[in-house]
């Protein structure tokens, strides 16, 4: 069984998830973590370093930070995370359709873009 750290500090989370202190501190800002102050120092519970996992995820992803937040909060309501899983599959949906349709209008582009340089080539060969 992995031992868990009851602190973190601001330096750790950084070397661990590849992120800068401005991160963080926005991340707080944002109230999407609370670090424990003390004095100038800030303290991270193993609570907000899984937090932070959710929201680098959802970052990756293409989730805006309201929808990370809205996804984060409901992890408290008391229906053993149900709600939030649903919101979670129902966001992550949404986002694959919209990527979907993304590819489709790339494809589209990369297509047009092919066929327009193949038609300028056609004409400087002509020459």
């Amino acid at each position: 069984m992995l031992a868990t750290k009851e602190h973190y500090s601001i330096g750790e989370l950084c070397d661990e998830f590849d992120v800068t202190a401005r991160a963080l501190r926005f991340y707080e800002d944002e109230a999407l973590i609370h670090p424990e102050r003390r004095g100038t120092q800030r303290l991270y519970s193993d609570r907000d370093r899984a937090r932070l996992a959710w929201i680098l995820r959802g970052k990756r992803v293409g989730l805006s930070l309201s929808d990370i937040k809205e996804l984060l909060d409901l992890y408290d309501i008391g229906d053993g995370r149900r709600t939030q899983r649903l919101k979670t599959v129902e966001r992550c949906q949404e986002q694959v359709d919209k990527l979907k349709r993304q590819r489709v209008d790339i494809d589209a582009t990369i297509t047009e873009l092919e066929g327009f340089i193949s038609l300028v080539q056609s004409l400087d060969q002509e020459k």
